[in-house]
C-alpha cells in the first residue's frame, strides 16, 4: 500500500474574498491593487462580481482574513462606499476533503469573526471533494 501524500489528506487551500453587488466592482478592485490577485471581476448575468485572493501568503484562514480585513478598512470614502453597497461580502474559506483523517478542523478565531463582522461580511467554508484517484494501468477496475 502507498503512502499517503500530503496532497491525498484533507487541508486548508485559500480565502478569496467574493463580492457581488448591482454596482461595477472595477473601482474598487482597482483602488485594492497589486494587493490582490483577481480570479475574476466583471459581470455574471444582472449582478456584478469581484473574486480576489490575497496576493501575499498567509499562513492560515485567521491571517488571511484579517489580512482582507485591513485592506477594507483602510479603503478610501468611494470604494468603501462600493463595498458597503454590495449584496454579499464573503471570506470563501476553501478546503480540500481528502480520506484521511477522518475528521479535521479548522477554527477560526474570535477575533477573526469580529473584524469580518465588523465589515459587514460573512465566513463561507466551500469543501471540494476528493478527486477520483486515476487507475494505473495495472489496476483492476471493477467489473475486470
Amino acid at each position: 500500500m502507498s503512502k499517503q501524500t500530503d496532497l491525498e489528506k484533507t487541508r486548508f487551500l485559500n480565502v478569496d474574498l467574493d463580492i457581488y453587488s448591482s454596482a461595477d466592482l472595477q473601482p474598487l478592485v482597482s483602488t485594492l491593487g497589486e494587493r490582490v490577485i483577481v480570479l475574476y471581476v466583471g459581470r455574471e448575468k444582472r449582478t456584478y462580481s469581484a473574486h480576489l485572493e490575497l496576493a501575499r501568503v498567509t499562513k492560515n484562514a485567521d491571517s488571511t482574513i484579517r489580512h482582507f480585513c485591513a485592506l477594507i478598512e483602510s479603503l478610501p470614502k468611494a470604494a468603501r462606499q462600493l463595498w458597503n453597497n454590495a449584496k454579499n461580502r464573503d471570506f470563501n474559506v476553501g478546503v480540500r476533503a481528502g480520506p484521511q483523517p477522518n475528521s479535521c478542523r479548522f477554527a477560526l478565531e474570535a477575533e477573526t469573526v469580529k473584524v469580518a463582522s465588523d465589515v459587514g461580511a460573512r465566513i463561507v467554508l466551500t469543501v471540494y471533494g476528493t478527486e477520483p484517484r486515476t487507475l494505473l494501468p495495472a489496476e483492476p477496475r471493477l467489473g475486470d
